[in-house]
């Protein structure tokens, strides 16, 4: 008899426990909507914030106009001589190996950030690329999963044999929570032996003409193995920094990148790279969460980011430029305030 007189006890509770979650699901239901139209609020008003502010102050600088007539050639184009490291404005592209990554129509749009291959970002003008693999060395993006990392390496060797000046920054890291591929850093190495510059910080002194005909700066950056050293063919994680923040917010994050950029030291007094990316992150409490969309609250202000350095004098901080989806616009952006600051116009 108290054994059955316990179970209905717990069976009581049990449903007053369904009872009270039933009776609070309503005022929860609406907790979540006022949320996510609170956010969508916030979303425009920023939005509006970056409109007005380019209507108000332009997005023109030095070398604005400037357009490469070779975009695949730009480096060569400007004269590899007169192009000192540390006044290149290199545009990079985030995820940058995501062209083909999850299932076309149903996950790629949850991790899609390019729409190009490695190749074609190269041709385009793109001289940063961020790459992340996991323990089989194909890439991935979180846990979707695109191609093998030979993909991505072919691609920059195809470039790399049909131009003769073009330096590029490949970045290659083990995504979060994965282990690092095997003997990964003697597989860079093997691959891509002929065009590595070694770490070195006097490279951060030199011009292109000076490091030819070594071609890629190759930053490895490995979960648990040890990270190259001075003198290796790689170059460790320390030599290129950023200050990622993870919001969907395009003003927020435009903020937050002029802050970060104006505290690092002026490019002729550092030896690192510093990268600004300018992208936005999907959020769990937005509805849209679609890269492409959300990632285009920003795209269209690189120019205004530039203009705006300018204004408050930080150009000679401003390194690497990244953004998803890369363009033309984007490049020629970049490439412009390149020409603009080799000849002294900025």
């Amino acid at each position: 008899m108290d054994s059955i007189l316990s179970k209905l006890k717990e069976h009581e509770i049990s449903l007053n426990s369904v009872k009270k979650i039933v009776e609070d699901l309503p005022e929860k239901i609406h907790s979540v909507i006022s949320n996510l139209e609170e956010h969508e609020e916030a979303v425009k008003s920023e939005a509006k914030t970056l409109e007005d502010l380019q209507q108000e102050s332009g997005n023109q600088f030095p070398g604005s106009d400037y357009h490469p007539s070779d975009r695949k050639n730009w480096m060569s184009c400007l004269d590899p001589q007169k192009i000192p490291i540390n006044k290149i404005i290199w545009p990079g592209t985030h995820d940058s190996a995501t062209n083909e990554i999850g299932i076309p129509n149903i996950t790629r749009p949850f991790a899609q950030c390019q729409s190009l291959s490695i190749y074609d970002q190269l041709v385009l003008g793109t001289r940063v690329l961020d790459i992340r693999v996991q323990e089989d060395r194909r890439v991935c993006h979180g846990i979707l999963l695109s191609y093998n990392i030979d993909v991505v390496i072919n691609d920059i060797k195809k470039f790399l044999s049909e131009t003769s000046s073009e330096i590029i920054i490949l970045e290659i890291r083990t995504e979060f929570g994965h282990d690092d591929p095997p003997e990964f850093d003697s597989y860079l190495v093997g691959e891509l032996s002929d065009f590595l510059i070694h770490q070195d910080d006097r490279v951060f002194d030199m011009t292109v003409a000076e490091l030819l005909p070594k071609r890629v700066i190759c930053v490895w950056k490995p979960s648990k193995s040890a990270p190259p050293k001075s003198g290796d063919p790689l170059w460790s994680s320390a030599y290129l920094k950023d200050n990622w923040i993870d919001t969907d917010l395009p003003w927020t994050k435009f903020q937050s990148n002029m802050k970060y950029l104006s505290e690092q030291p002026p490019v002729s007094n550092r030896k690192f790279f510093y990268r600004v990316e300018n992208t936005v992150t999907p959020q769990a409490n937005n509805p849209d969460v679609v890269i492409k969309s959300v990632t285009w609250r920003i795209h269209p202000y690189a120019r205004l980011f530039i203009s705006q350095c300018l204004s408050k004098d930080y150009v000679d901080r401003l390194q690497i430029f990244s953004t998803d989806f890369i363009d033309e616009d984007f490049v020629d952006a970049c490439v412009g305030f390149t020409f603009a600051k080799i000849e002294g116009k900025a």
